[in-house]
């Protein structure tokens, strides 16, 4: 009775100290709650208890009225009750328990989170560069000021060029180091060390031509100005770089520390351009020479046409060469072949090519009498964008002596693209033949020799470790014959012959430019210039234009020595002089413009050669342009930008119209509807609401791969990025001629008629834009064509990507119109300019200064791109400013 006693008296206990401890819970109102359940649970233990410490007396003391049998149930159930409850009491404890302990759980994790996001924020803003203060830098000859204004666009105040060297080089550093990285990764063919196993295939690909070999022992031979350029622009890259109180972004995220910077690494930046702008030459060699051996001479001359009828030569009207007829027969690669399942990479996104326009008008032409230059370079996009701002001032004394404005490109010493006052330039892709394939012959019983044109060699036999992130090193052993290193393509051994690798291929002496004071100085420092082939248009203060090919040129000029000779020795042995580089001065009609297109009609193309010359329908749109502008001033003709008139797509949709007459139409109602939406959404412009344009650019590259996508398939089994479009860009020109002429020996095996061709195409193109139940009206051109801009990193970080990727926006615009637009590709900038009037100068470019996401310069003045709206291409008023000190 003691024990059950002193357990009855438990129950009280408890209940108190429930109290107690909801009192030390400051009077909340969970404390509260806590002591009303504390004390309903000490009344309910002091009744069990009672009822469970009953004896056979307490039992006999019972109220008579109650039987026995009820009585006993009553305890029984009792007992059950409390045991029951005590268990349900216990499981209510531990669900509260676990609770809590998720509540401090999900507490810390968050805090953890928080601290996580509050040290990145530290961390990425350790790493933002310097605007504002006093810096030391004694390399310099005198003070120097780098000021920025509203959207990050410096103006290097400096002594010489050598002293804005070394601050372009430090801005540079500061605001796009991992930039400068990659595309000296990409030119040594370096980048698995950054990237990891991903990247070998790159690596091996551009580790093959041994730039960084090259690069070294072309600093040794730099003349005294340029080497002394380089080493002072070297310098601000690392003091930039290590200024910065954290390293760049992109490394910690890699865990890898960024390595200082080195004088050769500018000179790979120039290789790495090689590979942007030239690296799909060795594809193009290898699907013309598929072509050549699975053809006869007259297919072959019917596939690969030299010009067409767009073409707008800077020396004639046109080219008037007869076009070569249609064979009776097609080769056996095209009617044996299935068309492709799927549109191809060309036809979608437009990167299939790089290109630009340029152009000039002379001051004859224009409103002030100065020339205008105009330039937008056709790149693929990414954040932060591939150029870099600025303006430059020069000189001593009470004033600078010299100003310099336009784009940079980060990892070089040098204006890529503007105006000193004097004379303003502008760049587009010269598509120039300047690599070969040269078959090979190994011999069985020794690997390392080949016979090369008729004569036997031994291969120079180099390894080269390729360093990989989170991997061992790779080595990959390097084979040079005297034309080049041998490359395995489609089972077959070639020596890729490039003009890369020529003496001179990579140097500075373009850095010169922004001395120049006429077009004939400027047109001589440009064809001396060590970077791939330019057209550079030039136009001057006094009203004088000019064109030539800036760059390497392979010298064809020996009789015989326009191709490849039929022995497969190398059509060439060195670069051809710069005084030999073709030219055109002061043209009677005032204007000069290139797009990417052949350039003459004359024999001197033979000086250039084409290396995958555009169609030509984008060139002659700007021509017309340029031909109808009365005496504009700087933004009448920065309009030319933005022409996206569908002049060469509205041939196609004439096409489609026609074919899909009421014998076409009957029994297909989907027909109807493209049909109708072709003859109505048309605006006429490759508009964002044109429904028309998407149907009509449908129709056309659902033709191609009607006609061609087998042999892609075919072609990219063999080399994964070749294809018929990349040997021939000229290839809409062989389509109409098939449709037009309509030889049934050139049918595919699958239709009856080229009737049936054509609308096997629109058919095509209904079920492709309506996949997913989705109505043809909804198919508007900028639906398709809708941007994707984002750092290299956008996509691997998921948490930080948004801030990463600048806005969808839908662009008018596409190929084959001078505003060439794709979601990944198009114009990196637009500058309009007359030299000596840079007040009036435009500008404007996708992205913005500062490749760093918290940085205000990184996308300030993308939007201003993706309007049209023209920006002043000076730098606005001063925000901030940074002094360098000896």
């Amino acid at each position: 009775m003691r024990a059950c006693a002193a357990t009855a008296a438990d129950g009280p206990r408890r209940a108190r100290s429930g109290v107690r401890r909801a009192r030390r819970l400051d009077g909340s109102a969970a404390a509260a709650e806590y002591s009303g359940a504390g004390r309903a649970r000490g009344t309910r233990g002091d009744r069990a208890v009672r009822d469970s410490c009953m004896t056979d007396t307490d039992e006999r003391r019972m109220p008579p009225n109650r039987p026995a049998a009820r009585v006993a149930g009553d305890l029984a159930g009792g007992r059950r009750a409390g045991a029951t409850h005590g268990l349900a009491q216990t499981m209510a404890s531990t669900r509260n328990r676990t609770r809590r302990h998720l509540k401090i759980l999900s507490g810390l994790i968050l805090c953890c989170a928080l601290l996580a996001l509050v040290l990145a924020a530290a961390y990425l803003r350790a790493s933002l560069p310097q605007l504002d203060g006093e810096l030391r830098a004694p390399v310099l000859g005198a003070p120097m000021t780098a000021e920025r204004d509203a959207l990050g666009v410096p103006t290097i105040t400096a002594r010489d060029r050598f002293d804005a060297a070394y601050g372009i080089g430090y801005l540079h550093a500061q605001d796009r180091f991992f930039q400068m990285d990659m595309l000296r990764r990409s030119g040594a063919g370096e980048l698995s060390e950054l990237f990891g196993p991903i990247a070998l295939g790159v690596d091996r690909d551009h580790r093959l031509y041994r730039f960084r070999a090259l690069a070294a022992a072309a600093v040794a031979h730099l003349p005294p100005d340029d080497l002394r350029l380089l080493q002072r622009y070297t310098q601000g890259v690392n003091d930039g770089l290590a200024a910065l109180r954290a390293r760049p972004f992109e490394y910690a995220l890699l865990r890898m520390q960024p390595q200082r910077w080195r004088p050769e690494d500018s000179l790979l930046v120039i290789w790495a351009m090689y590979f942007d702008l030239q690296g799909r030459l060795a594809s193009r060699e290898f699907a013309r020479h598929w072509l050549q051996a699975h053809s006869t001479p007259e297919q072959l001359a019917f596939l690969l046409p030299p010009s067409s009828r767009f073409d707008a030569p800077l020396d004639a009207p046109g080219i008037a060469a007869a076009a070569a007829p249609v064979s009776a027969t097609a080769p056996a690669w095209l009617r044996d072949a299935r068309p492709a399942t799927s549109v191809n990479g060309v036809s979608i996104d437009g990167q299939s090519a790089v290109g630009s326009n340029n152009w000039a008008l002379a001051g004859s032409r224009t409103a002030s009498g100065a020339a205008i230059v105009g330039d937008d370079m056709h790149l693929s996009f990414g954040l932060p964008n591939i150029w870099y701002r600025a303006m430059f001032k020069l000189g001593g004394g009470a004033g600078p002596a010299a100003r310099v404005v336009g784009v940079t490109l980060p990892g070089l010493p040098a204006v890529v693209v503007g105006s000193n006052g004097r004379i303003a330039w502008g760049f587009t892709n010269g598509y120039a033949d300047c690599l070969e394939l040269l078959p090979l012959e190994r011999d069985a019983r020794d690997p390392s020799r080949f016979r090369l044109g008729g004569a036997w060699q031994r291969a120079r036999e180099t390894v080269e470790t390729i360093r990989v992130h989170g991997a061992a090193p790779v080595e990959l052993t390097v084979l040079d014959t005297t034309a080049g290193p041998v490359r395995e393509i489609g089972g077959k051994a070639y020596a890729a012959h490039w003009i890369a690798q020529a003496s001179g291929a990579a140097n500075l002496a373009f850095a010169k430019m922004i001395e120049a004071t006429g077009v004939e100085e400027a047109i001589g420092i440009a064809a001396g210039a060590g970077l791939p082939a330019q057209n550079v248009v030039i136009g001057d203060s006094t009203g004088r234009i000019g064109w030539t090919v800036a760059g390497a040129l392979p010298d064809r000029r020996a009789p015989g020595e326009a191709g490849a000779r039929g022995d497969g020795a190398p059509s060439w042995r060195a670069a051809l002089p710069p005084d030999a580089h073709p030219r055109i001065v002061d043209p009677a009609g005032g204007q000069l413009w290139t797009a990417n297109n052949r350039q003459l009609a004359g024999d001197a193309y033979r000086l250039i050669g084409d290396g995958g010359a555009d169609l030509g329908a984008r060139a002659r749109q700007l021509r017309d342009g340029l031909t109808a502008l009365e005496r504009p001033d700087e933004r009448a003709a920065y309009r030319l930008d933005l022409d996206d008139r569908a002049l060469f797509m509205s041939l196609w949709r004439d096409r489609a119209l026609r074919v899909l007459d009421e014998a076409a139409l009957a029994g297909h109602p989907a027909r109807a509807e493209f049909r109708r939406l072709l003859a109505s959404g048309w605006t006429g412009r490759a508009s964002v609401d044109s429904v028309g344009y998407t149907l009509a650019r449908g129709y056309l590259y659902r033709l191609y791969d009607v006609l061609f996508g087998g042999l892609d398939a075919r072609l990219k089994q063999q080399q994964h990025d070749a294809d018929y479009a990349l040997a021939n860009r000229r290839w809409p020109v062989v389509i109409a001629r098939l449709l037009d002429e309509q030889p049934p020996g050139w049918l595919p095996a699958d239709a009856a008629s080229w009737r049936d061709v054509q609308l096997a195409a629109i058919d095509r193109t209904i079920d492709a834009l309506s996949a997913n139940g989705a109505p043809l009206a909804d198919a508007a051109w900028g639906r398709r064509n809708t941007l994707r801009i984002a750092h290299p990193f956008a996509r691997s970080v998921p948490l930080v990507g948004r801030w990463l990727t600048a806005p969808a926006d839908p662009v008018p615009g596409d190929a084959n119109m001078p505003r060439v637009a794709a979601p990944r590709f198009g114009q990196s900038e637009r500058l309009v300019v007359s030299p000596g009037r840079e007040e009036s100068g435009l500008f404007n470019m996708p992205g913005g200064q500062s490749g760093h996401p918290l940085s205000p310069f990184f996308l300030a003045g993308h939007e201003a791109w993706v309007k049209g709206e023209p920006l002043p291409l000076l730098p606005g008023p001063t925000e901030h400013t940074l002094r360098f000190v000896r």
